[in-house]
């Protein structure tokens, strides 16, 4: 057994395809696929089936993944360890970004920190605030950027690097418009836009909503605040979004902006660096921690 065995079983399960493993690794398809055969003749159980949306472990694979990616953390864990003795910074670290932030927020500094750091070999992944948490708890990511509505959950560390107040956002000839504040009655009575559940945002409203004894009545749900925006300033309803939002007609292209309005009593979202307790692993992460944790995300 060779460590590349244990390491195109882990790609195979995480990316879901043969294809997609190969592509992530810059191997040959039927190279990975000959090595996971022998990998499974050599253990004498078959390891991966082809589900019906993708290549899924067996009993067996889902018994031996732990074993694969502990020798492959051991591995990582010593070249970093042997880095770190020469004061390098290297290896591997991914990153994850909630779907909903503007690119400006990782863009800067991630994009710094890679030049700076050219041995570390990194990946982005965007997702809600639920799936980045499953990807630090799996191990999957090192360090997230997410919006929660409180503390960390269990097994989570994280630093605020923000906060905002929430703010409705109507078309400029909604009633709303004109008012200097609206209530959980206001937003109760009207069609709302905002994020899918799983944000951290949408947790936030929901939350100060259920307050209230009231549901949200969500007619319009996308990942892109600058969707929800656009959708508001049409009359479509009632956007939430943080303030202070991107309301300029050169941002939105449009000839009406949405005029946005302060929700009383406030709701806050807080938009936190995270990572999973007791890591993250290795000096790359840990360095792309401490330089995330010293972003100024505006």
């Amino acid at each position: 057994m060779e460590l590349r065995h244990l390491r195109y079983l882990v790609a195979v399960v995480d990316e879901g395809t043969v294809t997609a493993a190969a592509e992530k690794l810059h191997v040959a398809q039927p190279g990975v696929s000959a090595q996971l055969r022998q990998l499974e003749r050599e253990l004498g159980e078959t390891l991966l089936t082809r589900g019906p949306r993708a290549v899924v472990p067996t009993e067996a694979g889902r018994a031996v993944l732990p074993h694969a990616r502990a020798a492959l953390a051991a591995v990582e864990g010593a070249r970093d360890a042997v880095a770190s003795l020469r004061g390098l910074v290297r290896g591997r670290v991914a990153v994850g970004m909630a779907s909903s932030l503007p690119d400006t927020v990782l863009a800067d500094p991630v994009g710094a920190f890679a030049a700076a750091h050219p041995g570390v070999q990194m990946t982005l992944r965007e997702g809600t605030a639920d799936e980045l948490l499953s990807g630090l708890r799996a191990g999957a990511l090192d360090v997230a950027v997410l919006g929660l509505p409180a503390g960390p959950p269990d097994g989570i560390e994280s630093r605020v690097l923000t906060e905002a107040p929430l703010v409705a956002a109507v078309s400029a000839d909604d009633p709303l418009a004109t008012r200097d504040s609206v209530g959980p009655a206001d937003l109760a009575s009207r069609p709302l836009i905002c994020l899918p559940r799983g944000h951290g945002l949408r947790a936030a409203l929901d939350t100060a909503l259920a307050a209230h004894g009231i549901t949200a009545r969500v007619a319009f749900e996308a990942g892109s605040t600058t969707l929800l925006l656009r959708l508001a300033a049409r009359g479509a309803g009632v956007a939430v979004v943080p303030a202070p939002a991107p309301t300029a007609p050169a941002v939105l292209a449009l000839d009406h902006p949405p005029v946005t309005v302060p929700i009383a009593p406030e709701i806050r979202t807080r938009l936190h660096v995270a990572w999973r307790a007791g890591g993250p692993d290795g000096p790359a992460g840990r360095a792309l921690l401490d330089t995330l944790a010293g972003t100024d995300p505006r």
